[in-house]
């Protein structure tokens, strides 16, 4: 008994090492530091006067064109490559409840600097009603099952017990 599982291991190795050996040589890996992408990076060290921050309009009123407010943007969507595509304005409801969501381009937005304070409001030419008959956002399902490396576990169905 115990020669056939020595013989089983040795051609096991075996194999295993002819296939190894079968493989691409492995690309090496440089380990870049701290300063060297820092060096790449572009780093910007104030805000330019055309500039405006997210936190800004996250929040802020949505005018209509009687120059009431009609909604809030809610979220911002933005691509890969970080340029926004829409504004999420929230429009009806009661402290967000039955709110509706509507994503509509940056272009459909003018900005309005607020006189009383720093605050940025946003006006679009549409009314409460029209928002209230768009389509509605329909926000993709956030991935749950990742392990925070950019690698997407493997889902395990669930048993009743």
């Amino acid at each position: 008994m115990l020669k056939a599982i020595m013989i089983t291991t040795a051609l096991s190795g075996l194999l295993l090492s002819s296939a190894l050996a079968q493989l691409p040589p492995r690309q090496s890996t440089t380990v870049t530091s701290p300063s060297s992408i820092a060096a790449e990076a572009h780093v910007i060290s104030s805000q330019s006067s055309n500039q405006w921050l997210m936190s800004k309009f996250e929040g802020s009123d949505v005018l209509g064109p009687d120059n009431l407010k009609i909604g809030v943007v809610t979220d911002i969507l933005f691509d890969e490559a970080g340029k926004i595509d829409a504004y999420i304005v929230g429009v009806g409801g009661f402290l967000g409840l039955g709110e509706k969501a509507v994503a509509l381009a940056p272009s459909s937005f003018q900005l309005v600097k607020s006189t009383d304070s720093d605050a940025v409001k946003l006006k679009i030419s549409m009314t409460k009603d029209q928002l209230k008959q768009a389509a509605a956002f329909q926000a993709r399902a956030p991935i749950s099952n990742t392990t925070g490396t950019g690698v997407k576990e493997p889902t395990r169905p669930t048993t009743n017990r």
